[in-house]
Formats: structure tokens, C-alpha cells, sequence
């Protein structure tokens, strides 16, 4: 097995993509794909029939004779929001799909790792699968809600919220990292501390990885077929990341 790079986040996505088109993880995949779907169309309404309110609200109120830096600050704002209304999608979507995503990380890694008998699609098995799994999605909310809330804030204050876009780009690439990796550390009973302890050991690995997906999801369709992608990449980065450590 091939050693990690610091920068193997892109590889992972682009072999997760390959791997959610085998055939035996097919049915595994459609359900994800269905609820993303769903998701994103209502996002699009309601975004569309709310964008520009939600970028005036953002927006610093400048005196008079400042005026002319709207026209420098309008921008920065679009992509304030832009990068909130996405990644406020890519957490819901997670937070419902998240057995569903447990799931499919459990089946990529029997592919990934060769074991010869690959079991078929059981309901049962992914319904036990529902209460761990939502236990740990709250458990992501109780640690994302307080920074994203002192972003928000940040956002909202004059001067100082020129700084919120890259704080946010920043904040959306970890938790894109924490979000998939969690699934397969999961599924082995990792703890929550010692997920994001292991992250951290591999900074810039999951950095490199939660920023290719993060950037794959704010492209409008590509972001539904992404996120069965980024599962089956993180399944891969967990696999290779840790034999690296335990080598």
C-alpha cells in the first residue's frame, strides 16, 4: 500500500468516485443520491426566493461617503453566503443520510480491504445502524452549532466581519473532513476525541481532503453525486491513513 501524501486529499475523492460506480455498492449508494437530491432542490427554491434579502442583511451598513466600497464589499458578501447556504445543505443532508452514510462506509471498506464475501443489502441492518449513527451526528451539531453561532456573530459586526468569509471557507474545510472521516472511525468505535485527535496527527491530509470536497460540493448537481463520493474517498483515507500509522 502506496504511503499517504500530505496532500492526497484530491486522490481520495477521485478514487471515491470510482468506487461508488462498482456494481456491488450500487444499492447502497441510490438511497444517499435520492435524499441529496430532495434536499438540494428545495435549498434552490427557497435560496432563490431569498438570496439577495439575505446578502442586504450581511452586507455593513457604510456611511455616506464610504459608499462607493459597496461595489468592493458586494462580492465578498455573495460569497459569504454562497459558502453558509451550502454548507448549511451539505449539514442537513448529512445529519438525515447519516445511516445511510455509515452504511455505505461499511461496505466500501469491505471492498477496499479485499475480504472475498461481500453481503447483500440488508434493511435490518442498516435500520440498527440508525441509532449510533444519529447519536454521533448530534454529536458533530454540539461541536459545529458553537462556532458556526460565534461566525454568524462575527459576520454581523462592522469592520470585523470582512474577516468572516475566510474564517468560514476555513471552518467548512475541516468540518468537511471531520463530517466524512467520522463515518468509517465510527464504524470501528473510534471515540469522538480520538477521531479528532487523529485528525489533527494528519492535519494536512484531512485538510487536503475536506478542501477538494468542500469545493466539489458548492458546484450546483456535482455536490448530490459528491457526497456518496466523499464517504467512499474518506472510507479510503481512513484505510490507507492509518495502516501508514500502524506501519
Amino acid at each position: 500500500m502506496p504511503t499517504p501524501s500530505v496532500l492526497s486529499g484530491p486522490g481520495y475523492l477521485r478514487q471515491g468516485l470510482s468506487l461508488i460506480a462498482r456494481p456491488e455498492l450500487r444499492a447502497f449508494v441510490i438511497l444517499p443520491l435520492a435524499i441529496n437530491l430532495v434536499l438540494f432542490v428545495a435549498l434552490v427554491y427557497v435560496a432563490g426566493h431569498q438570496f439577495n434579502l439575505w446578502v442586504d442583511q450581511l452586507m455593513p451598513a457604510l456611511p455616506a461617503w464610504l459608499g462607493f466600497l459597496s461595489w468592493l464589499l458586494w462580492p465578498l458578501f455573495v460569497l459569504l453566503m454562497l459558502l453558509m447556504v451550502f454548507f448549511t445543505f451539505t449539514l442537513v443532508a448529512n445529519v438525515i443520510a447519516a445511516p445511510f452514510n455509515g452504511f455505505l462506509a461499511e461496505k466500501v471498506e469491505v471492498v477496499i480491504t479485499g475480504q472475498d464475501h461481500f453481503p447483500a443489502f440488508s434493511w435490518g441492518e442498516l435500520l440498527a445502524m440508525i441509532p449510533r449513527t444519529m447519536s454521533r451526528e448530534m454529536r458533530k451539531l454540539g461541536y459545529y452549532l458553537p462556532r458556526a453561532l460565534a461566525l454568524l456573530v462575527l459576520s454581523f459586526i462592522p469592520v470585523a466581519n470582512v474577516v468572516a468569509p475566510p474564517l468560514w471557507l476555513l471552518f467548512g474545510v475541516w468540518m468537511m473532513a471531520i463530517q466524512y472521516i467520522d463515518y468509517p472511525a465510527d464504524n470501528h468505535k473510534m471515540s469522538w476525541q480520538d477521531m479528532l485527535a487523529w485528525l489533527r496527527q494528519k492535519r494536512w491530509q484531512s485538510l487536503s481532503f475536506g478542501g477538494i470536497v468542500y469545493l466539489a460540493l458548492l458546484v450546483p448537481l456535482l455536490n448530490i453525486l459528491i457526497m456518496p463520493a466523499a464517504v467512499a474517498g474518506a472510507t479510503l483515507f481512513w484505510v490507507r491513513e492509518r495502516h501508514a500509522i500502524n506501519t
